[in-house]
């Protein structure tokens, strides 16, 4: 076939079933001159089932800045390459993004190979809304970023979707349980591959099922949205359940400014309500202290 030169292809692969690759796609990766991957061995054992014998070069997120220069190069020099990810499409959650934003800017033409994308393919089968939805990615392993990313979208009233890995499927179903409340979710396994399954259920629900059956293989969590709520007022926020997360929030490594802002969001209150709640607690805590232990004369 004949194919533009230069040029970079973004070509979407497999999510799990070989089967469902494209005859296109196929085609792009026996035309291009080389293949950009992520994993070169994930993407041989494509092009293993393909028939097809290509160079491949990898490009994941520890080589960026020195094999994305080197890609470009070859690239300015008349060469047509294919990105490719180890499953999915290219540049969604992955290093790929940082290559087609090099090309665009050297004003090397990109083009898409449509392919499966496990984010829109989770969100199909959920059974929630797919109106509106936004994809988050993975959560941080750091807890300080993992608490101010579950923070900015308490409130968020579009479907969410996360990926995990089952090592921390526990930890993010609950900490999605104690930042967002139970909420409805989709729990994604596997798509596409033999023991794909979706267990819809909600965060608590998935979480008691989950520390009952070891999680295995690979997740998408598609999450309800917030429902509308009243603007709550402090006097709406019990003292003790302030003082839980500010006590968490601080165990978690948050300075009293940064912890007091993400109690401010979570409880839904202005950064002012929010000060004079701790301070009302510190003054109740203090005035409990003296009667307990009052001064001798």
């Amino acid at each position: 076939m004949k194919i533009e030169r230069p040029a970079l292809y973004v070509v979407g692969t497999p999510i799990g079933n070989m089967d469902y690759f494209s005859p296109r796609g196929a085609e792009i990766l026996a035309a291009v001159d080389f293949i950009a991957a992520e994993d070169t061995r994930v993407t041989r054992k494509l092009l293993t089932h393909c028939g097809i014998k290509k160079e491949l070069v990898s490009y994941y997120e520890h080589n960026l800045r020195e094999r994305g220069e080197e890609i470009i190069r070859r690239l300015q020099s008349g060469a047509c390459c294919a990105l490719c990810s180890d499953a999915g499409m290219p540049a969604i959650s992955d290093p790929g993004e940082d290559i087609v934003r090099l090309a665009a800017a050297a004003g090397i033409p990109v083009h898409s190979v449509p392919g499966p994308s496990a984010v829109v393919t989770a969100l199909a089968l959920s059974g929630l809304p797919t109106g509106r939805f936004t994809f988050e990615g993975f959560l941080s392993t750091s807890r300080k970023s993992r608490m101010e990313h579950l923070a900015d979208i308490r409130t968020e009233r579009r479907t969410m979707i996360f990926y995990e890995a089952p090592h921390k499927l526990l930890t993010t179903l609950s900490d999605l349980l104690d930042a967002l409340g139970d909420r409805p979710v989709a729990v994604c396994r596997e798509l596409t591959k033999l023991h794909e399954d979706v267990l819809r259920t909600t965060l608590s629900g998935a979480l008691a099922h989950f520390r009952q059956t070891p999680p295995k293989g690979e997740f998408v969590l598609v999450v309800g949205g917030a429902e509308p709520e009243q603007k709550a007022s402090s006097g709406s926020v019990s003292p003790e359940e302030f003082s839980r997360f500010l006590a968490a929030r601080a165990a978690d490594g948050c300075g009293k400014k940064e912890a007091l802002a993400l109690a401010a969001s979570h409880f839904g209150l202005t950064r002012n309500e929010a000060y004079a709640l701790s301070l009302s607690i510190k003054r109740a805590s203090a005035d409990e202290m003296q009667k307990n232990f009052p001064q001798s004369p």
